[in-house]
């Protein structure tokens, strides 16, 4: 009824996924691998079938133990919770009756230790719509997309300020390429932690030379860098994401002293070019910061005048005194973060 694959079995793991009509790249063992590198987690896929209904479902299993916090406070592999993996993620359900589904898998939780779950459900799918009887579904801001259905929708879609920022690009010379190498993922790294470094992020951001390795060992036909040139320098890039129909935006950096140029608005509008041509449908953009309308979502929304989604997160307190005693041991918790044991 519920198996569980481990990235032992990749193969396997990716035929199952695949299997799926709305499977994203974030449920491929490729994309979550490099974020056990990172040291968010042991990746699972969870499979369950029953004749009726199936779905999966990719969670980083964590010990709660190892977070600094807790170190040498709880003993180890005993304490855990679980999470999607960054970006996306979520049960992907065919079927009418997730009853059975939800029972195992909350079994799953139970003998596995699992105090909580936390859930990033993926936009374009709107997955959400399946788990509200399981999950504290909480609606956040909209993210934008674009639409690839011909190069006219995608120009037509774009604001007026847009297109001239895309005609500036292009009268500066700016040239736009994409492809897979070693050294064109050096190139990313370099350029986007200097971003990181401009906008003050978290350390969590910065990501080693294995994770860039990983994308580009693990998902050999799902990921590859957009990158802007002007008169031979890599100015700006973008990680792109692709799988069953859809792009996604996945990480992105620019040189300060060019960001007049323009070069960011030519990929995205290049990149949606090339999606156009090789059969893609969308190319997802994503929001704001903290899914706020800061400059980030103006930025994105000039790219797509139609209907946006919506993104939505879940949240299980699997264990509720196990939950509470963690909350006691940090003494001091942000009540908005969930769990609040990790704020």
């Amino acid at each position: 009824m519920l198996k569980v694959y481990t990235l032992k079995e990749s193969e396997a793991w990716d035929s199952v996924v695949r299997s799926f009509r709305a499977y994203d790249t974030y449920w491929l063992s490729g994309y979550v691998k490099a974020f056990q590198i990172h040291g968010d987690g042991a990746p699972l896929l969870l499979f369950y079938e029953d004749g009726k209904t199936r779905g999966i479902h990719v969670v980083m299993k964590r010990d709660i133990a190892q977070d600094e916090r807790f170190r040498n406070r709880i003993p180890e592999s005993e304490y855990f919770d679980v999470t999607t993996p960054y970006g996306y993620g979520g049960w992907l359900i065919e079927g009418e009756q997730t009853g059975p589904l939800f029972d195992a898998y909350s079994a799953w939780l139970h003998e596995n230790g699992i105090i909580s779950e936390f859930v990033r459900f993926h936009p374009m799918l709107q997955n959400h719509a399946a788990c509200g009887d399981f999950y504290e579904v909480v609606p956040l801001g909209e993210v934008v997309h674009m639409d690839l259905t011909s190069p006219e929708v995608i120009w037509n879609n774009l604001t007026s300020k847009n297109r001239n920022m895309i005609r500036k690009a292009l009268k500066n010379e700016i040239r736009i390429y994409n492809g897979r190498f070693p050294e064109i993922y050096e190139t990313f790294r370099a350029i986007y932690n200097a971003t990181m470094d401009k906008d003050g992020a978290d350390d969590y951001y910065y990501f080693q030379p294995a994770f860039y390795a990983s994308i580009l060992e693990d998902l050999p036909q799902n990921a590859q860098v957009f990158w802007a040139e002007k008169d031979g320098t890599v100015i700006a890039a973008s990680i792109m994401l692709t799988a069953n129909g859809r792009m996604n935006y996945h990480l992105s950096g620019s040189l300060r002293e060019y960001s007049s140029l323009a070069p960011g608005n030519l990929i995205l509008y290049q990149a949606a070019l090339w999606g156009c041509a090789n059969g893609f449908q969308t190319l997802y953009l994503g929001g704001g910061v903290g899914s706020g309308e800061d400059s980030l979502f103006r930025f994105k929304r000039a790219f797509y005048k139609g209907e946006l989604h919506r993104f939505s997160i879940g949240k299980r307190i699997c264990d509720m005194a196990r939950y509470a005693e963690l909350v006691r041991l940090r003494e001091e918790t942000d009540r908005s973060y969930f769990p609040k044991y990790r704020a």
